[in-house]
């Protein structure tokens, strides 16, 4: 018997917004209009930051490990991020309001990974970074840098519009800012949220952050200095 392949966008542990709020608003801070959101080219990286990678680990973020559950073959069982941007994240959890958290479906990928997701996602152009191990210009999750989240509600994952590794033009954060409800009012909330510890969004992914990278360099106006980390352990 063959195998089933995985597929992009599985397994899907969230619950849609609009289900889980059908009757009254997200008790959270909604933060107001997202800003005008770029994102530029991102510049070479020139000195690089041995920082290790650590564990995602804490009581208010849950760790999904979506690809590793979904079968990919180069994909690991536990999650990582560098060091400084898990104490970041931290922060962002611990700054929620009592009963919200954090749900990470994926932060650092291993090359071989990023290899295998853009070569499933060939007919969703953009969907996937171009996978790259230059020092100079790496992939955002093969940096450690990058994170994929959502917020929850007493440990359960939402989804504001849209689920993780959505093909549309759902994924898009800004999607629905002009359609005031729980979609808009989570999207803004997890942004703010994220922007007041220093990450940055892909606009074409409400779920993307960034932090030490190039784009979030780009967008900054700062200097990079994550590039590929090495493996944990």
């Amino acid at each position: 018997m063959t195998a089933r392949r995985p597929t992009l966008g599985e397994p899907i542990y969230t619950l849609p917004a609009n289900i889980l709020f059908a009757d009254r608003a997200p008790d959270i801070v909604e933060g107001g209009a997202l800003p005008a959101l770029q994102d530029p080219a991102p510049p070479v990286l020139h000195d690089r930051s041995d920082e290790p990678l650590a564990r995602v680990e804490h009581w208010r973020i849950r760790v999904l490990s979506n690809y590793w559950h979904a079968g990919w073959n180069a994909a690991v069982p536990s999650t990582w991020l560098r060091r400084s941007v898990f104490d970041r994240l931290v922060d962002v959890a611990e700054s929620l309001p009592q009963r919200w958290g954090l749900a990470v479906f994926d932060a650092w990928r291993p090359y071989e990974l990023q290899r295998e997701l853009f070569d499933a996602a060939t007919d969703y152009p953009g969907l996937m970074a171009r996978p790259s191990a230059d020092p100079a210009a790496p992939s955002p999750h093969l940096t450690g840098g990058a994170v994929d989240l959502t917020l929850t509600l007493d440990g359960v994952p939402i989804a504001p519009g849209s689920g993780f590794d959505d093909v549309t033009k759902q994924a898009r954060i800004a999607h629905f800012e002009a359609e005031p409800g729980p979609d808009r009012h989570l999207r803004r909330a997890l942004f703010h949220s994220m922007a007041a510890r220093g990450f940055v969004v892909y606009p074409g992914e409400w779920w993307h952050f960034e932090y030490g990278t190039p784009r979030w360099a780009a967008v900054r106006g700062a200097d990079p200095f994550f590039g590929p980390a090495d493996p944990p352990g």
